[in-house]
């Protein structure tokens, strides 16, 4: 049985992770050490293009929830996220050096994994019996033309941006100062406050400063969870402090006051030498970057590390494509797994990777119809949205509640949303611990397991 997984991001790695669990041997083609993606810099795998957050790490939350399911599930991801965790308030942030090297080398030092440098053009089998696709939303050249031919479908995309990382020595701390939002998490974050005069001279600076050129972009096709801070802007005065800019929570020191405006900047590397502008993703001119947000109070002398950039990302039609283990309904050998099925952020994406090479793993041994968790959980909420036909004007989307199945009972009150979404929780993680169980009998005897999930 060959195996071949195209594509060493988040949702790769954790497909391959998945399938030499299995001890299933499996090649790895990536093309990074050939050629480099826009957004792409380094040859590492599992890079993180944009931020270094992970989000919210409570369980409560949709995100947070959906990171334990993965954990228990054996997730190379969230291995490396807690091995190389930054301070973060109630989120969980990376080292994002740190992360994608130790991923990479734990993939590339499995001997299960044969690591092979090329870009792959075509998807032609090769001799391989079963294909993950993985390459991303930034797909493009001969095979985005092929995979659009073989789908069917039309140019589906949408453009993403990342925002600016800084380094903390230039960040001026006689106006800045180190607060977290109502205290939560510690002094996590850096702090820039403004009055109101400095927001509106900011305001009007970054509504006309000139924007880079990208292909396509007069669509505004948007994804609204990495909007451009300047499209943001342009929406209305106030919407940046009702956004990214929003004071409340946070007190001024100088003045014991909330501030007008705040931008907050947050740890980028376990060192605490690099912070990125949160919320500031951007498609302006690098020049532009620095004159604009060097009006910021504590940035005016800030040296940028990294520019902010945008990109374009391409993704299917996956309700009308994929069956809920991310196979191809016209050839169930063919997965796809990663943002280009429509599920957003690093940690959905890493959970379709996880759960496509699951299902992968179970087609190589012969397992025809696998359990899958069910909208119950979150990483199985999200399969059953990007493979349910019934969803005709299909967008990307984050993990979150309103995917999940309802839970019964009566939430009311101040604390109602919370029992309700800790309920959720413990529901979806008494599957999850049922279907590690699943997993692991399989695991131990190479044998389907027959396990009833109420």
């Amino acid at each position: 049985m060959r195996i071949r997984v195209i594509g060493a991001g988040l949702a790769g790695c954790e497909a391959v992770n998945m399938l030499t669990g299995f001890s299933l041997p499996v090649d790895l083609y990536e093309m990074k050490s050939v050629r480099k993606s826009p957004a792409h810099h380094s040859d590492l795998f599992a890079e993180l293009v944009c931020s270094n957050s992970l989000r919210a790490a409570s369980v409560e939350n949709a995100v947070g929830l959906l990171k334990e399911e993965m954990r228990r599930l054996g997730s190379i991801v969230m291995e490396a996220a807690d091995r190389t965790s930054v301070p973060a308030g109630g989120a969980l942030s990376v080292d994002r050096n740190e992360f994608s090297s130790y991923i990479t080398s734990k993939i590339k030092n499995d001997p299960l994994v044969t690591v092979i440098d090329k870009e792959v053009t075509s998807l032609d089998d090769d001799g391989y019996d079963i294909t993950i696709v993985a390459t991303g939303p930034l797909t493009d050249g001969s095979l985005y033309d092929e995979i659009m031919k073989l789908t069917g479908e039309s140019d589906l995309h949408f453009f993403d941006a990342a925002a600016p990382i800084v380094s903390k020595d230039s960040i001026d701390m006689s106006k800045a100062f180190f607060a977290s939002r109502y205290g939560k998490g510690g002094d996590d974050y850096i702090n820039c406050p403004m009055d109101r005069e400095e927001y509106l001279r900011f305001y009007e600076a970054l509504i006309n400063a000139e924007r880079a050129e990208v292909k396509g972009f007069d669509k505004e096709i948007v994804f609204e969870g990495c909007m451009p801070i300047e499209t943001m802007a342009s929406r209305g005065e106030d919407t940046m402090r009702f956004g990214p800019l929003k004071p409340v929570g946070l007190i001024d020191p100088r003045t014991g006051k909330e501030p007008y405006a705040c931008l907050q900047l947050r740890q980028d590397d376990s060192a605490k030498t690099m912070f990125n502008l949160v919320g500031f993703q951007t498609r302006l001119k690098f020049g532009e970057q620095k004159r604009v947000f060097g009006m910021i109070p504590g940035l005016e002398n800030a040296e940028f590390l990294r520019m902010g950039v945008m990109h374009r990302n391409t993704y299917l039609n996956s309700p009308a494509l994929l069956n809920n283990g991310y196979s191809l309904r016209s050839n169930d050998r063919l997965f796809f797994a990663g943002q280009m099925t429509g599920v957003e952020g690093y940690v959905e994406s890493a959970a379709s990777g996880l759960l496509a090479g699951y299902c992968a793993a179970m087609k190589a041994l012969g397992m025809d119809d696998p359990y899958i968790p069910d909208a119950k959980t979150v990483i199985g909420s999200m399969s059953a949205y990007v493979s349910d036909p019934s969803v005709k004007r299909f967008v990307p989307m984050n993990a979150n509640f309103g995917l999940v199945e309802r839970i019964e009972g009566k939430f009311k009150g101040k604390n109602g949303k919370k029992e309700k979404n800790a309920a959720i929780a413990a529901r979806s993680l008494e599957i999850i611990d049922r279907f590690s169980g699943i997993i692991n009998n399989i695991k131990n005897s190479g044998e389907a397991a027959q396990y009833e999930t109420r």
